[in-house]
């Protein structure tokens, strides 16, 4: 077993939807031989708890708030989890195992990041021209 200090945690972002040429009953088979292999993950500690996302939401920015989390982007997210992991590597191996993959899901799997936000140091919200030095 690794040391703790040798682990992170990784966002697991559930996306897309069913394969529409698949049976319900395959799809069902496969949520729940996903519910058995991520309840082992969780009671192994490979994984942190996650859930399923509700449909309605909204999207808030500076210009307006609006109906729909994925309004814009025609982009569904359907729930998360973490994974407890030593690796990037390591964390994707592991969501590969997932069994709703064969059925049109896709999982994004991100590192997270604990430290606090700093327009000193680069980060997914940096304007590119700020990484360049063209400002």
């Amino acid at each position: 077993m690794p040391e703790e200090s040798d682990l992170r945690e990784y966002l697991v972002l559930s996306r897309g939807q069913w394969d529409a040429t698949a049976s319900k009953e395959e799809v069902q088979a496969a949520i729940d031989a996903f519910y058995r292999w991520y309840d082992e993950s969780v009671a192994a500690g490979l994984m942190k708890p996650g859930h399923r996302l509700a449909k309605e939401g909204k999207v808030v920015s500076r210009h307006s708030v609006t109906d729909g989390p994925f309004a814009e982007t025609k982009e569904v997210v359907g729930g998360y989890w973490f994974i407890i992991a030593r690796s990037l590597e390591e964390a994707v191996a592991l969501a590969a195992q997932n069994p709703t993959l064969a059925y049109g899901l896709m999982l994004e799997v991100r590192p997270v990041e604990f430290a606090r936000a700093s327009v000193l140091v680069p980060a997914n919200e940096t304007p590119a021209q700020w990484t360049r030095g063209e400002v």
